[in-house]
C-alpha cells in the first residue's frame, strides 16, 4: 500500500514524520531559529524558500514543515499548506493574497464575527466590496455573481447557527466563472469533510481548535490547490506572518490524536443534543446531525461525521434568564474558542445582514471529553436553577 492509499487515521500518525527531519526520534524536534548560516555566498545565492529548505526563520524549519506536510496529506489534490499564528490570520491572509482593490467578495451571512469585522474594516478601506449571502443559497449563488466578484468565502457549518452549506454546488458555479473559493472548515476538519475533494480551492482551519485539541496553542492553516498555494504562501511571508516552532510542534502533537478525539466529541455531543431536544424548555437544537438543523440533508450527503460544537434555543425569554442558566453550569467553562478537551458554553447573538438566524436566545455548547452523563447532569441542574 502506498502512502497516498493509507487511511486518514494512519495519515494523522505518519504525516510529516520524515526520517531526515526526525532522525532516530519518534517526533520531529523543536527547531528554534531566526538566522540560518550558509557555507558560502554561492549557497546563499542559490537558496530559495520552500519546504525542506533552510533559508531564514520566517520560512520555517523542519518543525513547521512536519505539520504543514501532515495537513496537506489530509487533503487529496492539495499543493501545500501555509501555517499561521491564529485561525483568523488563516482567513484574512489568503483573502488579502487573492483580492485586489475594486474586487467583490461574497461572504455567508452566518460568518465568524471577526471575519465579518475584517471585511467591514480592512477590506472596505482597500475598496474591496463584501456582499453577504444566505448560507443556504447553494447553486443560487450564481445569481449574485457579478463582473467584479473574484472570491467566495464559505463557512460550513456556521460557527454560531450551524447552517450546512452546499459547498459542492457553490464551488461548481465558482469554478465555471473562474472565481476562487475559500472554506472555513474548522468544525469538520478534513477528517469529516475533505474540502478540496468537494471543489474548494482553499481549505482553512482555525487549528487552535481540533488540531491543537488542548486549549494551549494559537494556530491556523490554509491548504490550497496548485493554482493558489504559492500565491498565498508568498503573501504570508511578505506580510511577515511567522508561526512559533513551539506552537507548530504542539499542533503536530495534537494532530496525532485528532481522529480519536473527534469520535468522542461526536458521540458525547450527540448524546447531549438528543437529551436537549427532548426537553420542553428547549426550542431548536442546531446540530448538523439532527434533522431540524438547516442544511441537515447536505450534512448527511457530504460529511462523514460530526464534531462537538452545536447551539440550542433556550425557550425562557430574555438575556437575564439565559445568563442565569449559563452562570449555573459547573462543568462548562464560559469562554471563547472551542475544540479543546474541555466543555465550553457561550450565550450567542448572531449578527446578520441579509438573512435571519434560525432561532433566537441561543446558547452554544462545545462538548469536551468529560463523561456525557456528567455534562447532562450539569445542564439539568442549570435548567432547574434558571427556572426558579
Amino acid at each position: 500500500m502506498s502512502d497516498s492509499e493509507h487511511g486518514r487515521s494512519t495519515k494523522l500518525v505518519e504525516g510529516g514524520r520524515r526520517k531526515d527531519w526526525r532522525g532516530q526520534l519518534v517526533n520531529v524536534p523543536v527547531e528554534r531559529a531566526s538566522t540560518i548560516l550558509f557555507d558560502d555566498v554561492a549557497e546563499l545565492s542559490a537558496s530559495r524558500p520552500g519546504v525542506g529548505t533552510y533559508r531564514y526563520g520566517l520560512q520555517g524549519t523542519a518543525t513547521h514543515w512536519a505539520l504543514a506536510e501532515a495537513l496537506t496529506e489530509l487533503e487529496p489534490g492539495a499543493a501545500g499548506t501555509v501555517l499561521y499564528p491564529s485561525g483568523l490570520a488563516a482567513v484574512t491572509t489568503p483573502l488579502l493574497a487573492l483580492l485586489s482593490p475594486g474586487d467583490e467578495l461574497l461572504v455567508p451571512d452566518n460568518v465568524y464575527g471577526p471575519t465579518r469585522k475584517f471585511c467591514e474594516t480592512i477590506l472596505k478601506r482597500m475598496t474591496i466590496v463584501t456582499r453577504y449571502y444566505d448560507p443556504l443559497i447553494g447553486s443560487g449563488i450564481a445569481d449574485l455573481i457579478g463582473g467584479k466578484t473574484k472570491a467566495i468565502l464559505l463557512e460550513s457549518p456556521g460557527s454560531l447557527t450551524m447552517e450546512v452549506q452546499d459547498a459542492p454546488a457553490i464551488c461548481a458555479v465558482a469554478r465555471e466563472r473562474g472565481i476562487v473559493t475559500l472554506l472555513d472548515n474548522t468544525w469538520a476538519t478534513p477528517l469529516l469533510f475533505p474540502a478540496l475533494a468537494a471543489g474548494v480551492d482553499v481549505a482553512i482551519l482555525a487549528a487552535t481548535k481540533y488540531v491543537g485539541g488542548h486549549a494551549d496553542v494559537m494556530l491556523g492553516s490554509a491548504t490550497a490547490t496548485e493554482k493558489y498555494y504559492q500565491r498565498i504562501q508568498t503573501a504570508t511571508w511578505d506580510l511577515g506572518h511567522a508561526l512559533s516552532p513551539d506552537d507548530a510542534w504542539l499542533g503536530s502533537r495534537g494532530l496525532r490524536t485528532m481522529a480519536v478525539r473527534l469520535r468522542q466529541h461526536q458521540e458525547s455531543a450527540l448524546k447531549v443534543a438528543h437529551w436537549l431536544k427532548a426537553r420542553a424548555d428547549v426550542g431548536l437544537v442546531l446540530h448538523p446531525a439532527l434533522p431540524d438543523c438547516p442544511g441537515h440533508e447536505i450534512w448527511r450527503r457530504d460529511f462523514t461525521g460530526s464534531s462537538g460544537l452545536f447551539s440550542f434555543e433556550l425557550k425562557t425569554p430574555g438575556k437575564a434568564a439565559r445568563a442565569k442558566f449559563v452562570d449555573s453550569l459547573k462543568l462548562f467553562g464560559i469562554g471563547y474558542s472551542w475544540g479543546g478537551y474541555e466543555s465550553l458554553v457561550l450565550p450567542v447573538d448572531p449578527v446578520r445582514s441579509v438573512s435571519k438566524p434560525p432561532a433566537s436566545n441561543l446558547v452554544r455548547l462545545h462538548i469536551g471529553l468529560e463523561d456525557a452523563d456528567d455534562l447532562i447532569a450539569d445542564l439539568d441542574a442549570a435548567f432547574d436553577q434558571a427556572g426558579r
